[in-house]
């Protein structure tokens, strides 16, 4: 039974839209912040269907990427103030979260850097900047480098290997879907 060949094939179709630049920048722009998905997931199939305009599709998932870290970091400074505190206060963890805090604020620039480059949740890490007040400027500038790092990579090895690397992927569709499904369930069950 073939279901990720099937859905690999859509996403690379959603890759020719007219409209499928609007796609990756929300994408891409929700994914910092909110969204469960990876950008990776709709870039890769449009770097393989518009190899010319690899770069492109590279800088604009990073400027949204960046601007959807600026929300998430707003969510986490806006909305913590609100409901955060009061629960740090009602469970008596006034002076462990101090510790974390400082913790975060001496190293929170590479978390969030390491966070922009590899498959770690992003959105986390903007999220916890804004809610400890990681300073607003190393945040972005680590933001900018870890994501344009991650989507370059992405974008120069499937611009240069292009058809090669889709007939692989093509032919081994099934197996890594079903891997992933297989790790997501493991590690479901490992934190649950």
């Amino acid at each position: 039974m073939k279901i990720f060949e099937p859905l690999y094939d859509k996403v690379l179709a959603w890759s020719r839209h007219p409209h499928a630049e609007r796609y990756l920048a929300a994408i891409s722009f929700m994914e910092s912040s909110f969204f469960p998905i990876p950008t990776a997931f709709m870039l890769a199939p449009m770097v393989l269907a518009k190899p010319n305009r690899a770069f492109w599709l590279a800088a604009l998932a990073t400027i949204t990427s960046v601007m959807g870290g600026l929300f998430g970091y707003a969510i986490g400074h806006f909305l913590f103030d609100q409901v955060g505190m009061s629960i740090i206060e009602f469970f008596g963890k006034e002076q462990k979260f101090l510790e974390v805090k400082a913790a975060f604020l001496e190293h929170g620039v590479w978390l969030v850097l390491l966070a922009g480059v590899t498959p770690l949740p992003y959105k986390l890490c903007t999220i916890t900047s804004g809610l400890l007040g990681l300073a607003l400027l190393p945040f972005v500038v680590a933001s900018i480098f870890g994501r344009a790092a991650q989507f370059f990579i992405i974008a120069v090895v499937l611009r240069w290997g292009g058809p090669q690397i889709e007939q692989h992927l093509r032919r081994w569709m099934e197996i890594i879907g079903w891997a992933l499904v297989a790790a997501a369930f493991a590690a479901y069950l490992y934190f649950r």
